[in-house]
């Protein structure tokens, strides 16, 4: 059994789930947080839009250090531009999953900070590991929009807001 056309698929899948639920964050509530020590629905939006692109972070490069890396959030202000940054990084993740062979997947990514090692897993772990963040911090948000009284799309099945379809 192939696995890339299966991620293909699950990555496929998820971006529609993704979408539904960006498209839900209001305008006016990107510096809202439910508590002081939570992101900001501002952060953890575009947390979730970047996660796809880490496809393609974990298939190009052998780790991450935290240490070296001169990460700067995409400054989000608005739903359409959240929206955007989403597409964009979904298009780079899929398209470099789709031009991977099997064999691209079993190499070992390393996640650390300096000297300090977080993790080794295969690229293909790595690549599921961004996928169960995205599912892990979608759900967040929804604990977020729930708070602020925004009705929730389907993820898996009817929402409590919405039926299936």
């Amino acid at each position: 059994m192939n696995t890339i056309p299966l991620l293909l698929k699950e990555m496929e899948e998820e971006a529609e789930t993704t979408r539904k639920m960006l498209s839900r964050v209001p305008n006016d509530k990107y510096d809202w947080s439910p508590h002081p020590k939570s992101m900001t629905i501002r952060r953890l939006s575009t947390h979730i839009a970047e996660l796809p692109g880490w496809v393609a972070m974990a298939l190009n490069t052998s780790d991450l250090d935290f240490a070296k890396m001169d990460y700067k959030p995409t400054e989000i202000n608005d739903t359409a531009a959240l929206l955007a940054l989403f597409e964009k990084s979904y298009s780079e993740g899929y398209g470099q999953l789709q031009k991977a062979a099997e064999a691209d997947l079993l190499p070992n990514w390393t996640l650390r900070t300096g000297e300090k090692i977080h993790s080794v897993r295969t690229k293909y772990e790595v690549i599921r590991m961004a996928f169960c963040q995205t599912v892990h911090h979608r759900a967040q948000l929804g604990v977020f929009l729930r708070l602020l009284d925004i009705p929730l799309p389907g993820s898996y099945g009817p929402s409590a807001d919405e039926d299936f379809m």
